[in-house]
């Protein structure tokens, strides 16, 4: 049992490790999906077309997606207040250059400093909330992360166009670079990686189980436990497809293709960008609820997911995006996208409790790379189908129908899961 005093630390640690780093995750999902809003103003800085500006807002992603295994290492070894703390100083640094960026390479350099950076930050959060709260609001708290974060991936909508008619998006990315230094410094001094370091039994003991056992052995030998685990791969494939459209489609093309394609202002389709991710931060946190609720992750996501690959259909076909429909299915498709946000939950209890850094790393990995591989191969693509002449509908409707067969494919993949009954394998046995 706890002492008052116990109890109030525990609760105020836990809250705090959440916030702070919490926040940091904000900026990484801005950093995330800022490219869209700011799409035309990189064309013209950088005089580049759409495979360029393809590869520039892809440079976060390569970065990203390279640095998932060694964060989950890194969180499992080192822990998350150091990375997130060095990781916060890197895309300070990294967010200032690209403000500052007086040329293309530049500005790629600044992005890839940036995803480096921000890379940390999620798997760490997700360390954090298997330290802190109970294993069996993980779902749950899963969600809340993905709601708090996607408060970024808004800011970088229709707020930053906003502020775009009063200041340039050179002095929005510099003062995002001085919030992330200074968040950095709140992790290093506020943050605890789990109770033991401040005397507190771990959240399993205090609900009467014994704690998990603790990690033994070399690094490389839990990364290769995880890696050879089939039951893993699956999260790893429906990220891939439905984490990558999503990515690459709100996070770069979705404001070309409403302007150029269907000849919206960039106000209106930069409110519905904020919708889509909006629904999408609200859905991730009601489907984590539910699947704890219901005890069950693998039809969750087979049906949620199912309503987003139904989303893309009229994107596809071109049919006429009106006021209130278009609202509408933006809305289904940030709410149907939240599906894939279980498939961390899936990949930890599939591992050792000991693991799940790597597990959730190693999953979280497919939806960097399917954001890398599509944000440039959609460019290409309309650039392809324009043959060098003006954009319109017809050119954007081959790029969208790039991203519905990746998400065709990650669903499917959504059939192999494994049902944990939202608790360990090991705990089953």
């Amino acid at each position: 049992m706890l002492t008052p005093y116990q109890h109030r630390q525990l609760h105020r640690l836990r809250w705090t490790a959440f916030i702070v780093v919490g926040l940091a995750f904000v900026l990484s999902f801005f950093h995330r999906f800022a490219p869209a809003a700011i799409a035309d103003d990189l064309k013209a800085a950088f005089t580049i077309q759409s495979a360029a500006l393809g590869s520039l807002a892809a440079t976060y992603f390569y970065v990203y997606t390279l640095m998932q295994i060694p964060t989950g290492v890194l969180a499992d070894t080192l822990g998350p207040r150091r990375i997130v703390a060095a990781g916060g100083v890197v895309a300070g640094l990294g967010s200032l250059l690209f403000g500052l960026a007086p040329s293309f390479e530049w500005a790629a350099v600044g992005r890839l400093l940036v995803g480096l950076g921000v890379s940390v930050t999620f798997i760490a959060l997700l360390k954090l909330n298997a330290a802190w709260f109970s294993e069996r609001r993980f779902g749950t708290l899963t969600g809340l992360t993905i709601l708090l974060g996607n408060l970024g991936a808004v800011l970088a909508a229709s707020p930053l166009a906003w502020a775009l008619a009063y200041a340039s998006w050179r002095d929005a990315f510099m003062l995002v670079g001085i919030l992330s230094l200074f968040l950095a410094w709140l992790a290093w001094w506020l943050v605890r990686d789990n109770p033991a370091e401040v005397g507190l039994p771990s959240l399993r003991e205090l609900e009467g189980g014994s704690a998990h056992p603790a990690r033994t052995g070399h690094w490389y030998d839990g990364l290769r436990e995880v890696a050879g685990n089939r039951l893993t791969w699956p999260g790893f494939f429906v990220n891939l497809g439905v984490s990558g459209s999503l990515f690459a489609f709100a996070g770069l093309w979705a404001v070309p293709f409403l302007t150029q394609g269907h000849g919206w202002d960039r106000a209106t389709a930069t409110a519905h960008t904020s919708l889509l991710l909006a629904a999408f931060a609200v859905g991730a946190f009601f489907i984590g609820s539910l699947s704890d609720r219901l005890g069950k992750r693998k039809p969750v996501v087979l049906l949620v997911c199912g309503l987003y690959v139904a989303c893309w259909l009229p994107l596809v076909l071109g049919w006429s995006l009106r006021p209130g429909w278009s609202h509408a299915l933006f809305l289904l498709m940030g709410l149907g996208a939240a599906g894939f946000t279980l498939t961390w939950a899936c990949a930890k209890e599939v591992n050792r409790h000991a693991l799940s850094g790597m597990a959730t790393s190693l999953v979280n990995t497919g939806a960097f790379l399917g954001a890398a591989i599509l944000q440039p191969l959609v460019g290409w693509v309309i650039d392809r189908a324009a043959g060098g002449g003006a954009l319109a509908l017809p050119h954007y409707r081959v790029g969208m129908t790039v991203l519905l067969g990746f998400t065709l494919a990650g669903w499917l993949m959504a059939f192999s899961l494994r049902e944990t009954n939202c608790r360990y394998l090991s705990d089953q046995v």
